[in-house]
């Protein structure tokens, strides 16, 4: 974290909990969604699409959050913007517990904020972009001018000249420069966290790296925190101070960045660190990293959710579930096999 950083962290009057209090807190979150039964089955089913979810986020750092489709990864985004309400656990943010009489949503949101992967569809048609970005400061009190003048300095700050761009509709920009215009919006409420999901995953490579770029820069001059949740992991790894893998509604890893992607302690992590395409021809892969698709979340499997995909599965992985084991450097791994009292075949060999 740059000393900039850490000078604007310290003089944000917002920052009730001091340095050593986590910006985000999340404990236990737990999201099922009901499902009605087909013609030929009985009742309902329930997909588990966050099924007990733990971790932090210190200020000014970025958390990156990695993991199949169908992770939980967007599911749990928008449970902490409550967008969705959890069916369990506890949203804390500085300190303070979202939702409740010391921090009701409306200033959370003030705090808060995200930039969704779809440019297009995340934007009215029928307002111009000066109107999109000043939306949210008018709602929350701004006069008209002071909203859109706020407006016109964001867009300079994400490269796009107001004399050109203020007036244009989304159909009239390209997909990169309606990614600026989110980030823009994102901004407006001058917010402490910004969620970014997939936010570059739809851009081509060149226009991609601008926008993240753009993005560490605004991070630096506005003292931001990220949680940067994609699919490409040399992204979050350029991204990230330290990175969240998630597994079937489940933490499967989390940890230093660096330690992440040095050091693997979760099978599950390996083998998306195994599937990174390489440009050297003589590390070429000879074999799929993982084989077989994720598990029903309807269903899971009992035991470590990844024993079914796993190659070290024992029968103890089926039958107990693996807590997170600190294996130092604030590096956790959900796996019997990072734990050597778990009682796993393979640590006694």
């Amino acid at each position: 974290m740059s000393m900039d950083v850490v000078a604007a962290l310290s003089a944000d009057p917002r920052d009730r909990g001091g340095p050593a209090t986590p910006l985000l807190s999340v404990r236990g979150l737990v999201k099922h969604f009901g499902r009605k039964g087909g013609l030929l089955s009985k009742g309902s089913a329930i997909v588990r699409a966050v099924d007990g979810v733990d971790f932090e986020v210190a200020k000014g750092e970025t958390l990156g959050i990695v993991g199949e489709s169908g992770c939980g990864k967007s599911t749990t985004a928008r449970l902490i913007m409550q967008i969705i309400k959890p069916d369990v656990g506890e949203i804390l943010f500085d300190g303070e517990e979202v939702g409740s009489s010391e921090l009701d949503l409306t200033d959370f949101r003030r705090q808060v904020q995200m930039v969704f992967q779809d440019s297009y569809a995340s934007l009215n048609p029928r307002l111009t972009v000066e109107d999109t970005i000043a939306f949210g400061p008018r709602v929350h009190g701004l006069p008209r001018r002071a909203a859109i003048a706020r407006a016109h300095d964001l867009l300079r700050r994400v490269g796009l000249e107001p004399a050109r761009f203020a007036g244009r509709y989304p159909h009239e920009i390209s997909g990169g420069q309606r990614q600026r215009v989110n980030i823009a919006r994102g901004l407006a409420l001058e917010p402490r966290l910004l969620i970014l999901d997939e936010a570059v995953s739809a851009l081509d490579k060149s226009i991609e790296a601008q926008v993240l770029n753009l993005l560490l820069d605004l991070k630096d001059e506005f003292g931001l925190t990220f949680i940067f949740i994609s699919h490409d992991l040399n992204v979050v790894r350029f991204m990230s101070d330290r990175v969240m893998v998630m597994y079937l509604g489940k933490v499967a890893e989390i940890g230093p960045a660096e330690a992440i992607f040095g050091r693997p302690r979760h099978p599950y992590t390996e083998a998306l660190l195994a599937s990174m395409p390489s440009m050297d021809p003589d590390n070429r892969t000879q074999e799929a990293p993982i084989s077989g698709d994720p598990p029903n979340p309807i269903n899971p499997p009992s035991g470590c959710r990844f024993h079914t995909r796993c190659k070290f599965a024992t029968a103890l992985c089926s039958r107990a579930e693996p807590p997170p084991y600190d294996v130092g450097g604030g590096h956790l791994a959900a796996c019997h096999l990072a734990n050597p009292e778990s009682g796993h075949p393979r640590l006694a060999a």
